[in-house]
Parts: structure tokens; C-alpha cells; sequence
């Protein structure tokens, strides 16, 4: 299996782009998305139980980025706005275990995309 981001670039403080996420197959219910700044660790800022409807989400990105799956199609998708400089980085999805922002309960990730976001 394998995760694929679409979308991100560069956008002005502000923006309100979307990521969206597409799997081969069914990996896991829980699937969530991380950024990783220049010279940081991954770090969670939203997650969400496909079948339950549960979303968790870090409280730098609460009531500004929307995470929400097709399960349809096993699209992920994230809609952020509101965007900051400090919100640049490379946005991973991933598929894991459990309804979670850590990274080591996450097994799958895609290769990531870039979201610059300019002052």
C-alpha cells in the first residue's frame, strides 16, 4: 500500500489551500496528517476514526484546518485556512493504529508536499 499528497505550494499568510491523500487500498481507519519543518520532527496536526467520525487535532491548527476522508474512495483530504508562515513545512499523511498526532503510532506515510506559506 502506499499514500500519495496532492496539493499544497505556495500560498500568501491567510490562504486556504487543500491537501487531499489517495491510498491504493484500505490501509487503517485512523489516518492523519503531520508537517515536519526544516531541521524538525513530524509533528501531528490533525487526525481523524474513518468509520467513528472522530477528529483530533493539534491546538495550533484547531478551528482552522478540517480533516475529513471519502471512505468511499479512502480520500483524505485537509482544508486549511487561516494559513501562518509557522504552518510552512512538508505535509505527510498516514495510516496507523490508533486515533492519534504521534508519529510513532503511525506505520504508512506518504513522500510528503511542500506548503510554503509567505508573509
Amino acid at each position: 500500500a502506499r499514500l500519495e499528497e496532492s496539493g499544497g505550494g505556495s500560498v500568501q499568510a491567510g490562504g486556504a489551500p487543500m491537501l487531499s491523500c489517495q491510498s491504493s487500498r484500505y490501509i487503517s481507519r485512523y489516518l492523519a496528517c503531520f508537517r515536519q519543518a526544516p531541521g524538525e520532527v513530524k509533528l501531528g496536526g490533525a487526525a481523524i476514526s474513518i468509520y467513528a467520525g472522530t477528529t483530533l487535532y493539534t491546538d495550533s491548527v484547531e478551528g482552522r484546518f478540517t480533516i475529513s476522508v471519502d471512505d468511499s474512495d479512502y480520500i483524505l483530504t485537509l482544508e486549511m485556512s487561516s494559513l501562518r508562515p509557522e504552518d510552512t513545512g512538508i505535509y505527510f499523511c498516514a495510516a496507523g493504529s490508533r486515533l492519534s498526532l504521534g508519529a510513532p503510532d503511525f506505520d504508512f506515510w506518504g513522500q510528503g508536499t511542500q506548503v510554503t506559506v509567505s508573509a
